[in-house]
């Protein structure tokens, strides 16, 4: 039987060398040469073609080749019934991590300010609160985003979340539900996007959402590019409603050469690279899988498919 990956950017012989050390009896082929469809069990996928796993009649589980499973969820030919399982990574994690404090620190500490006053050679002290006195927003405190606040805590930062459902974590305000949506963005200086994407949280960041925010707040978004109303960031930097955002993630990628966003100067724009998956990680939770699914154990990191995460 075979193992079907689609999209490994780079090191295809890595790949092979490291999946036949711990599945020597799976053949492994790369999308679109698939061979004989009925003798693929797994698949492993990014953004597969729309139909393509319906086309494998003897599919076991779907495996996603990271943390989010929207581009999973959006086929409208996926197989019913098939299992789907996502990567939950220490190192993904930590990157992203990395990512919004990065970030966080930069729009705390007025750095973009700081730097056109360099373009102009302008000396000026500009003045920001300490950190206990910043109140940083995450929506969304799975995996990634309960990591990042985390980090964001030991730095002494006020930092609050808001969930789908009530969760719980320590030294952490949690807001939740569309009645908790309100109060957690009055309070967000600096809003951190974290959230999976799905039918409630698409275009979630928009024009009403930004109108609740405290006047001048800064916007992170490295969840999914289509949580955002693009057409609503731009009015609200030139208003002043925001005054900075940073953007990770876009719907579609890659961000066209023309787009707006590139060159404007309140908005800091990255190639979705806030975080990725380790390779490493990937070979592991593959293999762990089979073995789990052929001792009739049950598979680790499983999608709600109702709930889209």
């Amino acid at each position: 039987m075979a193992l079907l990956i689609k999209f490994i950017p780079e090191r295809m012989d890595w790949w092979r060398e490291e999946l036949g050390k711990r599945l020597p009896d799976l053949e492994l082929r790369v999308w679109p040469e698939i061979g004989d469809p009925a003798e693929i069990e797994f698949a492993a996928v990014w953004r597969a073609k729309a139909g393509m796993l319906k086309s494998l009649p003897n599919l076991r589980f779907i495996f996603s080749l990271g943390a989010g499973v929207d581009h999973v969820l959006l086929d409208p030919d996926l197989p019913q019934g098939v299992p789907i399982c996502r990567v939950v990574d220490p190192y993904l994690t930590q990157r992203m991590s990395e990512y919004v404090a990065l970030h966080v620190l930069r729009y705390h500490r007025r750095q973009p300010e700081f730097d056109a006053q360099q373009m102009r050679g302008e000396w000026k002290e500009l003045y920001f609160p300490t950190a206990p006195e910043r109140k940083i927003g995450i929506m969304g405190l799975g995996e990634l985003g309960a990591d990042a606040t985390a980090k964001l805590k030991a730095l002494g930062f006020d930092v609050a979340g808001w969930t789908r459902s009530p969760k719980s974590l320590p030294g952490v305000a949690n807001f939740h539900g569309p009645e908790g949506l309100g109060p957690f963005l009055a309070r967000s200086e600096i809003l951190v996007c974290l959230l999976p994407l799905t039918a409630e949280t698409r275009g979630i960041l928009s024009k009403s959402l930004f109108a609740r925010l405290p006047k001048g707040a800064a916007l992170i978004n490295c969840a999914r590019g289509a949580h955002l109303v693009e057409a609503d960031l731009i009015p609200a930097l030139e208003s002043g409603q925001l005054s900075y955002a940073t953007l990770d993630v876009f719907s579609p990628e890659p961000l066209a050469p023309n787009h707006p966003f590139w060159r404007h100067p309140r908005i800091t724009v990255s190639p979705h690279v806030a975080s990725i998956t380790d390779p490493r990680t990937v070979v592991q939770l593959i293999a762990e899988n089979v073995r789990r699914y052929r001792a009739g154990e049950p598979l680790l990191h499983l999608v709600d498919v109702k709930r889209g995460y």
